[in-house]
């Protein structure tokens, strides 16, 4: 029963446009509405509740609710939210980070991922006098104008805004290619290399899937782009603090030129951060001539939360044990779908997990063909059997600390229902 649910969405549509504050939470015919959370669980009006996958689309790897975070926020709040000045705790977070990133030598703080990565997308450009830069087909990195690009083909193509009110200008600049594909990668880099200030990319593909890089492919673009004098950006705004605490840097032994993150880093709340080598970061403001500013950057509570994370990531050992927690979790999942002789793959890397409703991709074109309409259709028996799962067929799953040996049979137990 989601009579509540129902009645607010009705409402919602009225004031909000399509219901929802965010395109991906528009579920039809209607989405629940949570009115709480805690650790795994999500209890939505009606009373109803899900253990949740999503887990915020990633940045909750503690939980719901965790007491650490939650202690530290509280703190927080006492001493003041938002005071337009410098504070310790970015100074200190900066710090952690830095230390824990070899790639990220100096950093700003925002407030959002799609911040972070226009500012660093700026910041390449200002440092090397170039205009043009290259991402992955269904790379996800925010929704500024310049990287809301339909998807191509062939080795590489030219940015075809992909929503309305975006001019064409805005995104000439904006090449892609295939994600694996590392001939297409090299082709179009030789081929821009005079005006191509950066190659900005996931390490692993977040917002089609997860999808893991083939062997030698990241190895492959971080040797092109230093031998063609192009940055590389890491957009790690899924994979920090997700595969390791030095994020997909660490996991896969790749140092890149530029980084961005956020999700984990805020432990739940607004954050992003961009940063990079030194000399490219000297050229923010007020230090350089790229400009840069945010009022709400740097915010005390963001920060709180973010530092809280790490130490709980630090003492508790998360990774290891969450990662072993992810792999059994694909092994089950693996094992279910031959045996019930479908023609489905399991993806995933670390705590990210999905079944694609189609053979394993190792792209973009592979995803989209993919079967979202049967996809959209085991969403929703999931959610009557109580698991929430991202409701589309192109998100990532997560695993969280909080996520019990219970949780995760009952989860197994579900997908062995609703598959058959």
């Amino acid at each position: 029963m989601t009579t509540k649910s129902e009645k607010l969405y009705e409402q919602a549509r009225k004031v909000i446009p399509g219901g929802v504050s965010s395109p991906v939470r528009a579920i039809k015919p209607y989405p629940f509405y949570t009115a709480s959370a805690q650790g795994s669980i999500l209890t939505d009006v009606d009373s109803n509740r899900y253990i949740d996958y999503c887990m915020g689309y990633g940045p909750l790897i503690l939980g719901h609710a965790h007491p650490a975070v939650r202690n530290a926020v509280t703190d927080q709040l006492e001493h003041g939210w938002l005071y337009g000045t410098p504070i310790e705790a970015e100074v200190k977070l900066a710090s952690k980070i830095t230390s824990l990133y070899p790639g990220i030598e100096m950093l700003r703080f925002v407030s959002t991922g799609t911040e972070a990565t226009q500012s660093c997308l700026r910041a390449a450009r200002g440092y090397t006098g170039k205009n043009k830069f290259l991402k992955i087909e269904g790379g996800f990195h925010g929704a500024h104008d310049a990287v809301l690009v339909k998807a191509g083909s062939g080795a590489a193509t030219h940015g075809v805004p992909d929503s309305l009110g975006i001019p064409p200008d805005f995104t000439k600049h904006t090449l892609q290619v295939q994600y694996n594909d590392i001939e297409a990668m090299t082709e179009a880099i030789e081929s821009n290399r005079d005006d191509l200030a950066a190659v900005i990319i996931e390490p692993v593909l977040g917002n089609v899937g997860p999808i893991p890089p083939d062997e030698g492919y990241l190895e492959g673009v971080r040797k092109v782009t230093e031998e063609n004098d192009v940055l590389l950006i890491f957009d790690e705004v899924i994979t920090g603090f997700r595969l390791a605490p030095g994020g997909a840097q660490e996991y896969f032994g790749i140092v890149s030129d530029m980084t961005t993150l956020g999700k984990i880093i805020g432990g739940g709340f607004p954050i992003g951060v961009f940063g990079g080598k030194k000399e490219i970061m000297e050229m923010i403001s007020p230090s350089g001539g790229v400009y840069q500013a945010g009022t709400f950057s740097g915010n005390p509570v963001s920060l709180a939360a973010g530092l809280a994370v790490l130490d709980v990531l630090e003492s508790e050992d998360v990774h290891r044990r969450l990662n072993a927690a992810g792999d059994l979790l694909r092994s089950a999942l693996s094992d279910l779908v031959s045996d019930c002789g479908l023609a489905y793959s399991v993806s995933g890397i670390a705590s990210m997990f999905k079944i694609f409703f189609g053979e394993t991709p190792h792209n973009y074109q592979d995803a989209i063909a993919c079967d979202k309409e049967a996809y959209l259709r085991f969403f929703h028996r999931m959610l009557k059997s109580g698991v929430f799962l991202p409701p589309s067929q192109f998100e990532t799953n997560f695993l969280s600390t909080a996520h019990t040996e219970e949780d995760i049979n009952r989860t197994i137990e579900a997908y062995m229902e609703n598959l058959r």
